[in-house]
């Protein structure tokens, strides 16, 4: 018998979903009227875009 590694492609999804999110807060940071609220969609996409590669090392 022998023994093989399952390849999971657990850091593609995950990877994804964090990249989608960072996307909706790109949107919001170009389509929010003030200019509170495009700081707050700049900082989602920043920190979700920076989880999404992470996940993708983590995972690894």
């Amino acid at each position: 018998m022998s023994e093989a590694s399952i390849e999971s492609d657990k850091e593609i999804g995950v990877a994804l979903a964090l990249g989608a999110i960072a996307v909706v807060g790109a949107i919001v940071m170009f389509g929010h009227p003030s200019q509170l609220g495009k700081a707050w969609g700049f900082g989602a996409a920043f920190v979700f875009a920076l989880c999404s590669v992470v996940a993708v090392q983590i995972f690894d």
